[in-house]
Formats: structure tokens, sequence, C-alpha cells
């Protein structure tokens, strides 16, 4: 089999060398040969470009109609490109292969890696003309890729020094061509003490194979080898990238594949630039910031959970330098446990503004704040606060756990700013918190009439081993009314989460008298959702405690709050009941559903000192679910110790241990109420029965659950005797049915006596 040199020296009619010589011209063109081959044998032609030792060539093909579709069938015309062809008299056969191309697409511009270049042209058609492709060359001066100081036997390895040269370009090795695979270059930049280097790609085309760059790249370390800290790896089409070192030193890294893929991309195009100028970091240095790498003065500052510092302008306490840019990203603590917020106290502030007509206030030098930490360029335009001149900013407070500062300059000179940044926990609660950033929320009539509150964080997971206070405060005369629109909190239960069952994360609700006395009405757990709420009349405080453990966490809570006016004590359909043994107590509207609307029911059972109030529901149907969703729209309370926390029931049915409830003393309290949300359902009945305790019971001594009651309420329809007891209501002879029995029996004896008549008159 013949080497590719062979068939070069058996072509060499269509061959052609563009040499260039210290008086010959720079540049020319050149085009496909004009070939007859009717016999359709394959031809070979082989263009070399050979350049001056301080030479490279440049070639840009201007037509190109090689016969043949790519990738795959470019078989019987073909163009080969060959840039890093060290020596004229090198074998092709041992030379990196640059690409083979046909089709109508253009080949990129390509500039060699020495002073060769060659390109080879194939075909088996029957004739050719220099219209198959045709392009232009030059010859170039290397000396623009000699960046600084080569590394003797490498190809593109150098060292710039900033003592020899400040500033000046640098390139990947054969832009703006395309560049070659399997390669590896270094750029290492060395300054002086107290300078910094300045990096400027004015243009970046690398092979892009996704974020992580796994193919060829650019990878820029803090310092002159490749075990100083990485600022960045970069590839793809990058624009405005700029880097700046930290101290004198600077190290650059160009690494291309031996990929398959052809792909055509330039490399980059830099400036490089010493400067003792550029910012001095020292600014950064005075707190707990952290230079970001790469950036003139970027920096970020984290927070170690609730801890505080100090932020400066560039240069503090002299006067900034001009026409430069800083950013701050000061960021809260934020996971399952911690969120936190970010504020800000400005102490001193001068930066002059040189306001006019055309420039409006703050367009020059200027201080912007983003109060959610809006960290995208596109974004810069969109922040929250712009300031500038001589007067302090107020005090500020971030909208989450980040807040962004960019400082610029511009063509002003000023001493800047000082400012106290804090990092404090950040409930997510609305209301006026406490001085001391603790838990502890006030919500007052005199402020709003009616908002929202929630459990911190909410609708995330609160945070465990917190406690946290919401205090309602109304003017004399008014109440407080709650209504919860969602709960669960950790628990793990099987039943009605409420009182005792609670001992895991839970929720205390409170009335607060005068006098600073709280009365409890229930703790709650788990998914049973408080039922609405409204502070006794004269009572116009209340209390929210939530608790949580260390161990596990859920959603919260979210809830609405009112402050009410001249609300009646009995409400919309209660009373005072006194006077009186026994009676029957409904929901609104009884038989009927009650109505979708927010109702209110107190009822006030008084019976004779030494007695006690039975009450029996005989029929129950309150729209709710103790176990899956508590009583949030409506529920019916039971106080059977008015110093105590009531009994709170919804649902279709009761347990047994609520359908009957007794008193403890001769004050039962009953009430119902409904939430705006309510939909309406088939309400209640209960019976109550004045009872007293006393062992010879002169009275009805019930049979079965041994209440003693009066006498009078036998056999009056009523299940007075409680629940399974009807020993007050048997053996009774119903005096309507006497009447019936009286009716029936004489029309039967007469009847009869009829009967027996027409007997004896037919004998």
């Amino acid at each position: 089999m013949k080497t590719q040199a062979q068939r070069v020296l058996e072509c060499t009619e269509c061959d052609r060398m563009f040499i260039s010589s210290p008086d010959g011209p720079k540049n020319g063109s050149f085009s496909a040969p004009y070939m007859e081959n009717p016999l359709g044998h394959s031809r070979q032609c082989i263009y070399t470009f050979i350049a001056q030792d301080n030479e490279r060539v440049d070639i840009n093909f201007t037509r190109f109609r090689v016969r043949g579709a790519p990738p795959d069938r470019c078989t019987r015309e073909y163009v080969d490109l060959y840039t890093e062809v060290e020596d004229p008299s090198s074998e092709l056969i041992s030379t990196p292969f640059g690409g083979r191309y046909c089709g109508r697409v253009f080949p990129r511009r390509r500039i060699s890696m020495h002073k060769t270049l060659v390109i080879g042209f194939y075909t088996d058609y029957e004739n050719d003309t220099a219209d198959v492709f045709q392009g232009t060359y030059a010859f170039i001066n290397a000396a623009r890729f000699q960046v600084g100081t080569p590394e003797p036997g490498a190809v593109c390895k150098f060292t710039i020094h900033g003592d020899e040269k400040r500033e000046g370009d640098f390139f990947s090795p054969t832009y703006p061509g395309v560049y070659p695979k399997n390669l590896q270059c270094q750029y290492r930049f060395l300054g002086s003490k107290g300078q910094r280097v300045r990096l400027e790609f004015l243009d970046f085309d690398l092979f892009y194979g996704g974020s992580h760059c796994p193919f060829d790249l650019v990878k820029i370390y803090d310092g002159n080898t490749t075990r100083d800290p990485l600022i960045g790896t970069y590839c793809g089409q990058q624009r405005n990238l700029v880097v700046y070192s930290s101290a004198e030193t600077l190290y650059v890294e160009f690494t291309t594949l031996q990929r398959m893929a052809d792909s055509q991309n330039r490399g980059f195009a830099g400036w490089f630039e010493f400067s003792e100028k550029f910012v001095n970091l020292d600014f950064i240095k005075k707190n707990d910031g952290e230079h970001i790498r790469g950036t003139e003065c970027d920096q970020k500052i984290l927070s170690r959970k609730e801890s505080n510092g100090t932020v400066y302008s560039p240069n503090w306490p002299l006067p900034y330098q001009a026409n430069i840019v800083c950013r701050y990203y000061i960021y809260g603590m934020e996971d399952a446990q911690h969120l936190e917020r970010v504020r800000l106290d400005f102490d001193k502030f001068h930066m002059e503004d040189h306001k006019t007509d055309e420039m409006p206030e703050c367009q020059d030098a200027y201080l912007k704040l983003y109060m959610q930490g809006q960290e995208e360029r596109q974004a810069v335009d969109e922040f929250d606060h712009a300031f500038c001149g001589n007067q302090a900013p107020p005090p500020l407070i971030s909208e989450g756990p980040r807040l962004v500062m960019v400082f610029s300059s511009g063509q002003t000179k000023g001493t800047g700013f000082r400012a106290r940044y804090s990092f404090e926990t950040d409930y997510k609660v609305p209301g006026t918190p406490s001085p001391n950033n603790t838990c502890h929320f006030w919500y007052m009539s005199e402020s709003q009439a009616t908002g929202d509150f929630n459990s911190p964080r909410y609708p995330a997971n609160y945070p465990s081993s917190t406690r946290c206070e919401y205090i309602f405060l109304g003017g004399v005369g008014e109440q407080v009314k709650i209504v919860f629109n969602y709960f669960k909190t950790k628990a793990e239960l099987a039943y009605h989460g409420y009182n005792e069952a609670c001992v895991e994360d839970w929720l205390e609700i409170y009335e607060v008298s005068t006098k600073g006395e709280a009365s409890k009405v229930g703790r709650y757990c788990a998914r049973t959702a408080p039922g609405p709420i409204v502070s006794d009349t004269g009572i116009n405080m209340m209390k929210v405690i939530l608790h949580t453990d260390s161990v596990g966490v859920a959603g919260g809570f979210s809830a609405t709050y009112y402050f009410l006016k001249d609300v009646n004590k009995f409400g919309d359909c209660g009373g005072n009941i006194t006077g009186v043994e026994n009676g029957v107590l409904t929901s609104p509207g009884y038989p009927e559903k009650y109505k979708n609307d927010r109702q209110m029911c107190n009822w006030y059972i008084t019976v004779r000192p030494g007695r006690k109030v039975l009450l029996l529901f005989t029929l129950f149907s309150v729209e709710g679910d103790p176990l899956e969703r508590g009583c949030p729209s409506a529920v019916v309370r039971v106080w059977k110790d008015l110093s105590d926390a009531p009994l709170e029931l919804c649902g279709e049915a009761l347990s047994n241990d609520t359908k009957e409830v007794l008193s403890t003393s001769n004050v039962l309290k009953l009430s119902f109420m409904t939430a705006q949300k309510a939909v309406g359902n088939g309400g209640f009945r209960a019976v109550w029965t004045e009872t007293r305790e006393d062992p010879n019971c002169p009275d009805l001594r019930c049979t079965v659950n041994g209440y003693c009651i009066s006498q009078k309420l036998r056999c009056n329809d009523l299940p007075n005797c409680g629940d399974g007891d009807n020993s007050d209501e048997s053996n009774c002879i119903r005096s309507p049915e006497v009447n019936l029995y009286l009716i029936v029996g004489a029309s039967a004896g007469s009847g009869v006596v009829a009967l027996l008549g027409i007997c004896l008159a037919c004998r």
C-alpha cells in the first residue's frame, strides 16, 4: 500500500508551493487545479504554504463547492487540512490531521501552528475546475503568538513577566483560526509584589460539551501553578469574561482533547495587565468577608448563626478610587433548621453625586441594594434601593436570607461608607416583632383590625426546638376572634390531638384577663385544628403559643385574627338559663342545617347550688373531623368547669366520653361557633338536666347511671337519666293512650250488645 507521501510524488503536475521570501509578496490567492480525468483515476494534489521562520500561514476559503456530503460521504472528492506541520519536509502521515471537508460548507479560517501549512485535495471525478474551491493566504508575523518567554521545547507554554511588559495581548496558539486538537498550553503571569493581574477575554470560543466542560477548556488558577486555588473553568462561548488575581501571580491552562467531533472553534483572544492600582483587598479582610476569587473586589459574607460585623467601601477610610465596581454578597443561613435575614445599619456615608439634567440622581456613583439577593447579571437594573450623596441610608432589612450590594464609584471621589450588618433569625411571621429578635409577635387593634399570622417559615416547615408567642390586644370593650386556615404539627397520634394527648409539638390558646391572668382554651396538635374562637365578654386579649421539640417538624399553621366590637355576650342565639330543672338546646335553625355563615351562640346554664348539670347530645352533625383536620370551620365547646379548658367537639359522631358531660359545679357553658368558610351541616340537639349527688335521693334515682333527678322529669319524653338509661321513661302510661283505650273498649262493648240483641230476635 502506498503512503500518502508516495501518492503526492506521483501527482506533482497539480501540486503547488507558496513560499514566503523576505522581498516577496506576503499574501495571495489559491484555487483548485484544472484537471481532466476521463478514466476516473484517483488524483491527489498537495498545496504547501511555507512561511519564514518568524512567520505563520493564514488561509481563508472564499469558495467551496467540493462534491460530496459531509461527514460520511467525503469519499470521491474532499479537502484535507494540516496546520501543525513542523517542517516542510515532514511526512503528512505522521502530522496531526486537521480535518476533512466536502460539500458547500466553508472550512473556517486556519492559521498554522508553525511556519508550514498543507492543503490536500483528492478527487476521482472526470474533470475539475478552479471553481471547486478558492481562497486567500497570507504570511503573518508570528510575534503576536509569542506572548512571553517560551518554555524550551514546548509548543505553547509561556511566562509573562510584569516587569518586562505591564500589559498586552495574549492568544490561543492559532487564534483567530480554528485551534488544533490535543493541545495543552500554559500562560504563567508573574508580577511584582503589590501588583495584581487582570485578564480580559475579548473573544472566547471553545467547543462546548456541557456546563462541566468535559472536553476543551480553559482553567484559571489564583497563583502560578495548578496547585493554587482554582478561580474557574470555562468553555463554550463566554462574554465579558474578566478575571483578577488576588495577588501578583496568575496561571492559565488551555486544554483541547483528541476527539472525533469536528469542531471549528477559534479559541480565545485576551488582554493582560499588571498594576498596583487595582483595588487593595485589605478592606475585605477588616471583617469576616471572603474575597470572591477572580473578581477585582467582590466579596461574600456568610452567617455563623446570628453573627454580625462591619462592611466598608474600598480603601476605607481613605477616598475610594474612580471607576471601580464592587459587589457584596451577604448570605444568612437557610436550611431545614435555620432561616435568617440581613439587617444593615449605616453610620458613615459619603458618595458624591454629579446630578445634571441629562444625568439623574445616583447615576454616576452609587450604592445599589438588592433586598432579595438578586444575583443574575441580567437583573442588574432590578435593584430595590439606590443611595448617593452625604445622607446615610435608613436601617434596612432583607426580604429573605440574601442581600446584595453593588458599589460603583464612577468618576467621583469620596470616602464611601461604613455599615454594620447583622444576621437575624427570620421567622417570616407578619406582626410587630419583639425588639430582641425572639419569636414573639404583637397584634394590636389600633394598628390593624384584622390580619393573618402563621408558624415560623410557613408554608415551609417550622424549625425544631422553638417557642413562639403571638399576643393579640384589642381596645377597651373589644374581643378577639381567631380562625385557623391550616394546621399540622408533628405528633405521633392515632386519635384526637387535644389537650393531654399533645406532648410533642403543640399549640395552645389562652384568654388573658385585664389582670393578666391567663385561662387556657385548649392545647392542639397533629391535624386537630382549633375551632373558631372568640374571647369571652370583657376579655380583649388572647395569647397563642407554639411549642416544638427537638425531634421532627411539620407544616405548622396559618390563621386569621379579628378584633370585634359590641359583641353580645350570648351571641346570635344563646342565652342565660336559670330557674328550671331541664331543657333542650339546639343549633340555629334546627332541625334544618345551620347556615354557612359566621355565627356564635353561648348558653350559660345555672342550676341550684349544690346541684350539677348533666348534658346529653341526642343528635350531632357538625362539619369537621377531630382526627383528620380538627374543627376549623365549626365547633361546639362545652365547659364543665368554667376555670378549665373546654371540650372541643365536631364531626358526625361523638365518642362515649364526649356524648354525655356532667358539670363539676352548678354552672355549665355551651358554645357553638362557625367561621365564614363553614358550609353548613345538620347541627346538634342536646338535653340538659339538673342532678344532685345524694345517696338517699328523695326524688327519682336513675337505674343505670345512678343520677338523682327531679320526680317531675319522669315520663316527659326526654332522656334525663343520660346516655343508655331510659329508666325515667319506663312504665309510663300516657294520658292520650288511656283515652284511646277507653274509646276503643266502649265501641267494642256496644257492638257486642247489639249483636246479642239481633241473635235473640232471630230466635
